[in-house]
C-alpha cells in the first residue's frame, strides 16, 4: 500500500466525545455538548482520540469524510473547548525553565546512566518491542515535519531562513526517496508493519497521541509560533543521540537494512540541525520578538513533559510482559509476512 496516497477511515471511538466528533463528521448526530468534553479526562483516550480527528483534518482527512469539516465554525468552535483543556492542563503540569538558556542546558548533557526508552530498546529490547514502537511512532513519522512546517509563514529573516533550510532535509532535499516520511515506511516495511498512513491510529495508546497533538496545538495557532520553535528545537537536540541509541536496537534486534537506515540518517542529519535550531531559528527569531522567549522554553519543557509521558506508558507495559498497543490483535497478527 502506497502510504502517500492512502487516506485512512475514520477509527472507532474511545468515548462519548470521541463518538459524537466522528457521528458529525459522517452526518449522523451532534456535536459533543460542553459539559461532555469537560468531563472526559484531558490527557485520556476520548479527548485525545477526539482532538486528533480535529487535527487531522488538516492534514490529509478521512476517507468518508468531506474536505469541507475542515473548517467548519462548529467544530472549530468544539476543538477550540478541547484544545483549551489540553493546552491548560499541559502548562498546569509543565515545569517551565526561567530562561530559553536553562531549558537547552538540560537538552544538551547526556545523562551518564540513562533510563530512558530509547535505552531500553538499545540495551535490552526485544523485536517486538521495536515493532511496538514503530507502529506508535508511525502517527507522527509518516508525516514527519509536517506540523513544523505550519510555523515557517510566522517567521521571517533569520528564524525562517533557518527553519527552512532544516525541513528542506526532512522533506529529502529534493528527493522523494529521501523524504524522512518515505524513510520511515522502509522502515516499517522491514518491521513487517503496514505503511498505510494512519494504519495504527486505532491501536496507539492515548500518550502517543497527544504527542502529535500537541505538535498540531502549536503549529495551528500563531500565537504559540515561539512554543512551537521551542518544540522543534527540543526534537532535533535530542534527536541525534537518541537516534544512535535506536540504530544500535534496529541493529541489535536485526530489524533490517532500512530500520537501521532511518535512524542512522537522524544522527548524522540532527547533530548540523540541532546548530541551526539553536543558533539561526531560536537566535534568529528572539532577536526579532524577544518577547517569545518564555514561550520558547515552554515548548522545549512541554515536549519533555509528553515525552516522557510516553515512556513511562510504554515502559510500565513492557516491564509488565503486555503490548503497549491498545488493540492486541493488532500486535499479534497485524505484521506482514
Amino acid at each position: 500500500m502506497d502510504h502517500d496516497r492512502q487516506e485512512p477511515p475514520l477509527p472507532p471511538a474511545r468515548g462519548p466525545v470521541s463518538a459524537a466528533v466522528q457521528e458529525y463528521l459522517l452526518g449522523a448526530g451532534p456535536l459533543p455538548r460542553h459539559e461532555t468534553v469537560a468531563g472526559a479526562d484531558v490527557y485520556g483516550d476520548d479527548l485525545q482520540l477526539a482532538l486528533y480527528i480535529c487535527y487531522e483534518l488538516h492534514y490529509r482527512g478521512f476517507s468518508g469524510v468531506s474536505a469541507e469539516h475542515e473548517w467548519a465554525p462548529g467544530l472549530l468552535r468544539t476543538r477550540a473547548v478541547l484544545e483549551h483543556r489540553f493546552l491548560s492542563a499541559l502548562r498546569t503540569d509543565t515545569p517551565v525553565h526561567d530562561s530559553v538558556e536553562d531549558a537547552l542546558a538540560g537538552l544538551l548533557v547526556e545523562p551518564v546512566d540513562g533510563t530512558g526508552l530509547s535505552h531500553f530498546l538499545s540495551k535490552e529490547g526485544e523485536l517486538w518491542h521495536v515493532r511496538e514502537y514503530a507502529a506508535q511512532r508511525s502517527l507522527y513519522h509518516l508525516k514527519e515535519a509536517d506540523p513544523h512546517a505550519w510555523v515557517l509563514p510566522r517567521l521571517w529573516g533569520r528564524a525562517k531562513a533557518g527553519m527552512a533550510a532544516v525541513e528542506f532535509d526532512e522533506f529529502g532535499g529534493g528527493r522523494p526517496d529521501r523524504v524522512h516520511a518515505r524513510l520511515f515506511a522502509d522502515l516499517m516495511t522491514d518491521l513487517g508493519l503496514d505503511t498505510t498512513y494512519g494504519y495504527y491510529l486505532e491501536a496507539a495508546c492515548a500518550e502517543m497521541l497527544a504527542t502529535v497533538n500537541l505538535m498540531s496545538l502549536l503549529g495551528l495557532h500563531r500565537g504559540l509560533r515561539g512554543a512551537l520553535v521551542g518544540h522543534f528545537a527540543a526534537v532535533e537536540i535530542t534527536s541525534s543521540p537518541g537516534s544512535r541509541r535506536l540504530a544500535e536496537a534496529m541493529r541489535r534486534t536485526g530489524a533490517g537494512p532500512a530500520a537501521e537506515h532511518f535512524y542512522d540518517e537522524h544522527v548524522e542529519a540532527d547533530a548540523v540541525h540541532e546548530q541551526v535550531v539553536r543558533h539561526e531559528v531560536i537566535g534568529g527569531l528572539l532577536a526579532e520578538e524577544p518577547h517569545l522567549a518564555p514561550d520558547v522554553a515552554f515548548g522545549i519543557d512541554v515536549t519533555g513533559l509528553v515525552e516522557d509521558r510516553l515512556a513511562e506508558r510504554l515502559l510500565r507495559d513492557w516491564t509488565d510482559g503486555r503490548s503497549s498497543l491498545r488493540t492486541p490483535a493488532l500486535s499479534e497478527i497485524h505484521y506482514i509476512s
